[in-house]
């Protein structure tokens, strides 16, 4: 962890005094703490104590914390090439950021670890002051840096096709890079972690080619002269349609159900350490009660994203529209609401992620045993929510629990650090201004986890030891 000599070559002066001041304050700290997990071997192989599976900002805040705690035999694996993990750079099409630029972010609480110190490092707090929110691609630039200097090595281009429990303490996960056997494995993979896009059913009346989800690859360069549709009221409708506007679309027309757009982002009205460490703590009927009243409010587009839209002429907002009919005829879309008929060549849905295990081909042997809200909590009469229901039913350390006790013991060392662990955490796990919180959360439960299980290598390192602390001549001979 932050090698010096392992620096690539012009590291601005202002960075390299930087990350020498983050040795410092490690060292001064004493972290990393030293590694202290027994090593394992099984047939023929090392076994990793942790699989990170996705290198993005979630992965990497899990493989750091885990580290700084003396975890180091863990292995991060990205099915992106370097440098494409996660949304930034691939499907997020906003601006900046939609988080205040000072949020400490996966810092760890570590200053010189902050956005804001790499930033001023390297621009000056001039420059940190003059920026508005952080431009998307400039987050990416410092993730790579962190994941440099924190010392993680992601293992690019390998995807994990199925997680494989072996024996009681060990899974062996089958990759396009092999057979890698693990004691723990974390899933940090994102909004669509345990599932996919979600389209509505009346999506499939169009042939793909007419039609995209806002989390694919979309060549809007393809969309120039074009009458191109968006569905939805949230932040990726906003942000997929001023990609096509940009582009230089003909004409845009966003669709949204309701009869106004949401303006009131409920959560941060209670944004607080006490909602970080204390939603946790809630009994089940308030922590749905909190989510659901959020869901059902649902949270509005950005502002900037919104007038990013807006100021084109050729952009036109439709409320109160569900669509209500799709057909194509000659590869033009026909595409009817309650109030009128439009002609669109592309449709573009910005309607969220679902939980989807059989989407999932690499939890295919854990699926049917995993436990839901909805197995076992039955909400109020009005308090009804299906995305809640279909939330994994996490344990205090985000591992996943069995459906039917003792069916599947090995779901206790799967951990869930992706956005469907929200209603059993709170947001620790998908997004930046909390992370980091989660991110200790989980890595101490893994250090308990991991210690317990050792117990008796522990005990017997513990008998073992002789060191002594006095050596006998401490005490003077007055004979």
């Amino acid at each position: 962890m932050l090698d010096a000599a392992n620096a690539p070559r012009g590291v601005p002066a202002g960075l390299d005094a930087l990350e020498a001041r983050l040795r410092q304050d490690l060292g001064w700290l004493e972290l990393p703490a030293r590694p202290w997990v027994p090593p394992r071997h099984h047939a023929g192989q090392d076994v990793a104590d942790v699989v990170v599976i996705g290198g993005g900002m979630c992965g990497l805040v899990a493989a750091a914390a885990l580290r700084l705690l003396g975890i180091d035999n863990i292995r991060v694996l990205d099915r992106a090439a370097a440098g494409q993990e996660g949304p930034w750079v691939t499907y997020a099409r906003m601006e900046t950021l939609r988080s205040p630029k000072t949020l400490t972010g996966p810092a760890l609480d570590l200053p010189a670890l902050t956005f804001r110190a790499w930033h001023e490092a390297q621009h000056g707090p001039a420059a940190f002051a003059a920026m508005g929110k952080i431009p998307r691609g400039m987050w990416m630039d410092y993730l790579v840096w962190y994941r440099r200097v924190m010392g993680i090595k992601v293992e690019n281009d390998v995807e994990v096709t199925l997680i494989r429990p072996e024996t009681e303490a060990l899974f062996v996960l089958e990759t396009s890079a092999g057979r890698i056997p693990c004691r723990r494995v974390v899933l940090a993979t994102g909004r669509d972690g345990l599932g996919s896009a979600w389209l509505p059913e009346i999506a499939a009346m169009l042939p793909p080619a007419l039609r995209a989800h806002s989390r694919d690859k979309i060549d809007f360069a393809a969309l120039a002269g074009k009458r191109v549709g968006v569905v939805g009221a949230g932040a990726s409708a906003m942000d997929n349609a001023a990609a096509a506007l940009e582009a230089g679309c003909a004409r845009l027309d966003l669709l949204v159900r309701r009869p106004a757009l949401p303006r009131v982002n409920k959560f941060t009205g209670i944004g607080s350490p006490g909602v970080v460490h204390g939603f946790a703590g809630l009994p089940d009927d308030w922590k749905w009660r909190f989510l659901n009243l959020v869901l059902r409010s649902q949270t509005p587009p950005p502002r900037d994203s919104t007038l990013r839209v807006s100021r084109h002429p050729h952009a036109h907002l439709h409320l109160a529209s569900p669509i209500r009919d799709l057909t194509v005829q000659d590869g033009v879309i026909r595409l009817e609401t309650p109030g009128e008929v439009l002609e669109l060549d592309f449709l573009i849905f910005a309607t969220g992620f679902r939980v989807a295990f059989e989407t999932r081909p690499e939890l295919a042997l854990l699926a049917p045993h995993i436990r839901f809200w909805g197995d076992r909590f039955q909400p109020a009469p009005g308090q009804e929510n299906e995305e809640l229901s279909t939330s994994p039913d996490l344990d205090a350390s985000f591992a996943f629990q069995e459906k039917a006790p003792g069916t599947c013991p090995a779901l206790a060392r799967l951990h869930c650090f992706n956005y469907p662990a929200t209603l059993s955490h709170g947001k620790l796990s998908g997004d930046i201004p909390a992370v980091s919180a989660g991110a200790q959360r989980l890595a101490q439960g893994i250090a308990r986890a991991l210690f317990v299980e050792d117990r008796a290598i522990h005990y017997a390192t513990l008998e073992a030891y002789e060191t002594p602390e006095l050596l006998g001549d401490e005490w003077p001979d007055r004979s």
